[in-house]
């Protein structure tokens, strides 16, 4: 099991590196909130259900408006409660049809990296940069074995190059990444005068 320092509270991170959703659910989740609360959210939504490991289906199946006010429950999940309950849905309708509600299928089924990449890049919420970033996370933290992997990462598959929630393993490297992000927002924001 890949010993995590994400979510940065060790319930929230040994579930990531349990729970193969889990993990998929944080990265959806981490857009327009810190890393950290991201990737704590499958942890706080598993306790809101009651259970210890998510499942696809049930999450699937539950009810729209009641799973929408579970993200929305104060503390809320993610800043935008409304829109990315309705996500994660879509991405677990996703894994409970195309992967029979098991999310490491996406990649233990893919036969190198491209194929990887585009597993990724079909799921609901996962743009390129959203794919490229979570292989970048299996192959740094998780060790994964599949032909091709850096090249379908991109820049993050680069060993040391401190871009993204794949490089992070303590306190230095998250300070490193953030300020690699700022750096990022701060250039697209002069680019766009």
């Amino acid at each position: 099991m890949a010993k995590l320092w994400i979510a940065q509270e060790k319930p929230a991170d040994d579930m990531l590196a349990k729970d193969p959703l889990a993990l998929m659910i944080g990265m959806l989740l981490d857009q327009q909130i810190p890393l950290e609360k991201a990737f704590k959210g499958p942890y706080v939504l598993a306790t809101r259900l009651g259970v210890k490991k998510l499942d696809a289906a049930t999450i699937a199946d539950h009810d729209a408006q009641t799973f929408s006010e579970l993200f929305a429950t104060v503390p809320a999940i993610h800043r935008f409660p409304g829109s990315m309950a309705e996500r994660t849905q879509k991405l677990c309708r996703a894994i409970a049809d195309d992967y029979d509600g098991d999310a490491a299928k996406v990649w233990t089924e893919a036969k190198d990296g491209k194929d990887l990449f585009q597993r990724l890049s079909k799921l609901p919420g996962f743009g390129k940069q959203k794919a490229q970033i979570f292989i970048a996370l299996l192959g740094k933290q998780f060790g994964l074995a599949l032909d091709g992997w850096r090249e379908a990462a991109g820049d993050y598959g680069t060993d040391g190059s401190l871009r993204s929630v794949a490089d992070i393993v303590d306190a230095n490297s998250l300070a490193k990444v953030r300020e690699f992000k700022k750096q990022m927002k701060a250039e697209a924001k002069a680019a766009k005068g």
